[in-house]
């Protein structure tokens, strides 16, 4: 099993001894519920939150620790923005943090937040494998209400730029193929006979991508697969991960499965295009929006 599984994951029996008083860990770990849900689903992160949560744990507000003058969803926030947000949540650069989500696929939004903190130079950062679905299968504890303020601290982000990709980049890509690009949106959406979720956005894909929709990566019980079967994944897709690679979906979110999944693999320098199919939509010609459905039109 290669050494890069427990960075990446870490069980929830992991995560409840090393939060017990005493633990060697236990006065370094931060614990951060990232849970994140599509528009029209109906649920909210915050309120679910409130709840229950795993005991200690904070909320991170994906979409309040963003670009806000940016017209796409949860774009990547400044170094500053995400120092600030980060360092209010008691989170320092010696942490060891783990985050987490409340899905019912057991890992949704999570790997986003993963990913945010090594993009932004924190590599001490992990899955809980099965999120909280897998935790109160567990039978560990909950509790409900706001956990007590924690007390900032410093966190100092730096932005690890050849982990983002924008939108120029990908246009570039069409001719170049520099870097293949993988699409975790479920199959029908990738192919436009499925509607995207959110408004005046129709579904289809960037030419050229490939699609790997995320519950791919997950099994019956909501856990990240084996390397082994993940390895055959990407095999079957023909994705070559000795090769340039960047990670795409609606709005940035599940395509950082693709990356938590490549890195479980050994491979670290896999990017997200921060805008992913919501941007390219907005700002593609309607030659270059792939699709079986409706497409776009001028």
């Amino acid at each position: 099993m290669t050494q890069l599984i427990p960075r990446a994951l870490v069980s929830p029996r992991w995560l409840l001894d090393s939060l017990r008083p005493g633990s060697a860990l236990s006065g370094t770990l931060r614990v951060l519920d990232a849970s994140w849900h599509l528009p029209k689903s109906g649920r909210d992160g915050w309120r679910e939150y409130k709840e229950r949560h795993i005991p200690g744990s904070y909320f991170f507000d994906i979409d309040a620790c963003s670009d806000r003058t940016s017209p796409y969803d949860h774009m990547l926030p400044s170094e500053d923005k995400f120092s600030e947000y980060a360092g209010q949540l008691g989170v320092s650069n010696n942490h060891h943090v783990v985050v987490y989500d409340a899905s019912d696929y057991g890992s949704y939004s999570a790997p986003r937040l993963w990913w945010m903190f090594r993009v932004f130079g924190h590599p001490q950062v992990s899955v809980l494998d099965g999120g909280l679905k897998a935790w109160i299968k567990e039978g560990f504890p909950l509790n409900s209400g706001k956990e007590p303020r924690p007390t900032p601290v410093d966190f100092l982000a730096k932005l690890h730029t050849s982990q983002v990709v924008g939108y120029d980049e990908m246009v570039e890509n069409m001719e170049k193929k520099l870097f293949q690009v993988l699409d975790a949106r479920v199959n029908g959406r990738f192919r436009g006979v499925e509607p995207e979720p959110r408004e005046g956005i129709e579904p289809g894909h960037i030419p050229g991508a490939l699609n790997l929709p995320f519950p791919s990566f997950l099994n019956e019980d909501g856990y990240e697969k084996s390397p082994e079967e993940i390895k055959h994944l990407f095999e079957e897709k023909g994705i070559d991960l000795s090769r340039p690679l960047v990670a795409s979906c609606g709005s940035g979110v599940t395509a950082c499965h693709i990356s938590l999944a490549a890195f479980m693999l050994g491979k670290e320098d896999l990017a997200i295009y921060d805008g992913s199919w919501v941007e390219w939509y907005m700002r593609a010609k309607p030659e270059d929006v792939v699709s079986e459905g409706r497409g776009k039109t001028l």
